[in-house]
């Protein structure tokens, strides 16, 4: 399956649009750009100088010494020299110039392909630090890696090497064939005859070979993605011993890359030797045409006669005027790479973003007698909305952790619920846990209430406020998760416990450590707070992993705290030293948990029973035990979770 960007098809769906669009961020390096092509220019003229100067060297200066050194009486030696010096020292002097110009005109190219793709990588991340949780679920981090990979680097050459070579090669063409009209009508007929047939060719190679290379590109990153993901379940290939299903699997990936490259890379590589075939005998046929004018003096316009100089000076400019044009046919399969690359990025770019829907500011404050509004810092006045604007987002810093589900419909996709009339409540200091089987809808619900995904029907409302009405930033500063899965940031472990508040102090961090007892084995590190994680902390247990995303979710203070079976990789005798840090926490909070341990749940003021995203039982642990329903039958083993 072609990667998202790409709409389903193995090629760019607008290429003169994308390309616009990839030149526009040429618009902060201008100047520079102006100065590459003034610089591909002047080489293009110094190189017709060099080849003026060649042609006046063997039609005149060399002539002339011969004939000095012969004892000719038209001219002296000395003159002769003299003049054959100054020729050889002016083309010395111009082909140092050129080899400069060529100099400034890669090291300028280089500079302005790193920063247009520090540009794009810049948009790109950034884009996709504000798209939804949804994305990330439904692209594979393989693919997702293959935009600053594959994707770049094909820009990269396109913008480092195709564009400034089309530009050259235009350029170089131009001037080539203006000079050449001047020098001989006749072998510039020649000329344009064989290059049409080469361009003729080159078109037809590019053109077959150029979905090939699309589909590579393709294959690759659905390569690079498969092997990241057998690289990030080594453990659980071996544990199975499913090596050979792997590799199986690789195989079969991997000769639909090698297929296609084959395929891209046939065409490709027929394509130098061909037209190098037919620039050799474009070559050979222009030396017999010129030679044969030379020696009977034919020449279709009177004021032109072809001479040794013009004759080698041509020669130079066929391979001059033939490998530009080859240079640009074969920098269309680069450029049709860099475009469905692109798109790709653009794709990504382009992608609806998380949006919040307006602006109000929340305060604390009541209205008098005549309607008009007192602002207090008493949050027993209540809180009222200032200034809403008319789509009504608020900005709260704080919230107290007053939490409702009304009624609350979901679903990942809009054809199939997920959660189906969900209705609770939970006040600050409040622990709520869920239970149920596999699949229940329990994670479901706590990626509700920061609005990883919105509801499809319903209210989810904080402090009284629909959470929809509450910018997401401010809504998720309101709270704290702790996942099952834990990730660790290549970072010392204080500075991953001070992720969860980026301003929080060390001795913050330390309590917080403290709180969720990871204190004991943190200080019995190598380096104690500052020993270094890598590699999502590989060189801790997955226990102690999880108390440090325990201290990070308790240095970030929230209002809210969710916990996602985030006791399940620590033994019983561990559980109990947080639960007690955990009480320490969880004062004056409201917190969600999901516990497969029916014993982590006992102290929940109320415990939620759920069962194909329906609650179906509700009460705290001693009225459920009372119920005897579902609740009765996980507790006692009747029943046992999935």
């Amino acid at each position: 399956m072609p990667p998202r960007g790409l709409n389903g098809t193995a090629k760019p769906q607008n290429g003169r649009k994308t390309f616009f669009r990839l030149i526009s961020y040429f618009k902060r390096y201008i100047f520079y750009f102006i100065l590459v092509v003034v610089m591909i220019f002047l080489q293009a003229i110094l190189t017709l100088i060099s080849v003026k100067l060649l042609n006046y060297l063997i039609d005149n200066s060399i002539p002339d010494l011969i004939k000095a050194v012969n004892g000719s009486v038209e001219i002296t030696y000395k003159k002769a020299a003299s003049n054959f010096n100054l020729n050889i020292l002016l083309m010395g002097v111009i082909y140092l110039l050129t080899v400069i110009a060529m100099y400034i005109h890669n090291l300028v190219m280089v500079y302005i392909s790193r920063g247009i793709l520090n540009d794009i990588r810049e948009d790109l991340f950034k884009h996709m630090e504000k798209l939804p949780i949804k994305y990330f679920d439904q692209n594979t981090h393989g693919e997702l890696m293959s935009h600053y990979t594959n994707d770049v680097d094909a820009i990269r050459q396109m913008l480092s090497q195709s564009i400034p070579q089309i530009i050259s090669s235009v350029i170089t063409v131009i001037s080539t064939f203006i000079y050449m009209l001047i020098a001989s009508l006749e072998l510039t007929l020649v000329c344009v005859v064989m290059v049409v047939i080469i361009m003729f060719t080159s078109t037809k190679i590019a053109k077959s070979s150029g979905k090939y290379f699309v589909k590579q590109q393709v294959d690759l990153g659905h390569l690079n993605g498969y092997i990241e993901e057998m690289i990030e379940g080594q453990k659980v290939i071996k544990v199975f011993c499913h090596e050979d299903k792997a590799n199986e699997d690789f195989d079969k990936i991997n000769e639909n890359l090698t297929v296609s490259y084959a395929k891209a890379n046939g065409a490709a590589f027929s394509f130098g030797p061909l037209t190098n075939n037919l620039n050799h005998a474009h070559y050979a046929l222009t030396a017999l045409v010129g030679a044969i004018m030379m020696v009977t003096k034919f020449s279709i316009l009177p004021f032109q006669s072809m001479t040794a100089g013009i004759l080698i000076s041509f020669l130079i400019l066929t391979k001059q005027f033939g490998m530009p044009l080859s240079q640009i046919s074969q920098q269309f399969n680069s450029i049709i790479i860099a475009l469905a690359s692109s798109e790709r990025v653009f794709n990504v770019i382009d992608m609806e973003p998380e949006k919040d829907q307006g602006y109000v500011t929340l305060v604390y404050g009541h209205c008098d007698k005549n309607g008009n509004f007192i602002q207090t810092d008493d949050d027993r006045d209540g809180l009222f909305w200032k200034h809403p604007h008319e789509n009504g987002e608020i900005t709260i810093n704080e919230a107290k952790g007053d939490v409702v589900f009304d009624g609350v419909d979901f679903g990942y996709n809009d054809d199939k619920l997920v959660l189906h009339d969900i209705s609770l409540y939970a006040k600050p200091g409040q622990k709520i846990a869920f239970v149920g089987s596999t699949g229940a809808g329990k994670t479901t619900i706590t990626n509700l209430i920061n609005r990883f995904y919105d509801v499809q029907d319903g209210k989810i409302r904080v402090d009284g406020i629909n959470i929809n009405k509450i910018k997401k930033s401010d809504l998720r500063r309101t709270q704290s998760i702790v996942l099952q899965d834990t990730h660790l940031f290549s970072d010392t472990v204080l500075e991953n416990i001070r992720y969860g508040r980026l301003d929080a102090t060390d001795e913050e961090c330390i309590k917080a450590a403290k709180l969720a007892n990871a204190h004991y084995f943190i200080s019995h590190l190598p380096e104690g707070y500052k020993t270094m994680l890598t590699n999502d902390g590989s060189n801790l247990s997955q226990g102690q992993r999880q108390l440090i995303a325990i201290a990070r979710a308790a240095v970030a203070n929230p209002s809210i705290l969710i916990l996602d079976e985030a006791t399940s990789s620590i033994d019983t005798r561990t559980e109990m030293l947080i639960e007690k840090g955990m009480d320490q926490l969880m004062k004056g909070r409201t917190v969600f948990v999901i516990a497969h341990r029916l014993s982590t749940v006992r102290n929940s003021q109320a415990i939620m029973v759920l069962e194909h995203g329906r609650i179906i039982e509700r009460g705290n642990h001693d009225d459920l035990l009372s119920q005897k329903g579902k609740y009765y039958q996980l507790y006692t083993g009747a029943f046992e979770l999935e």
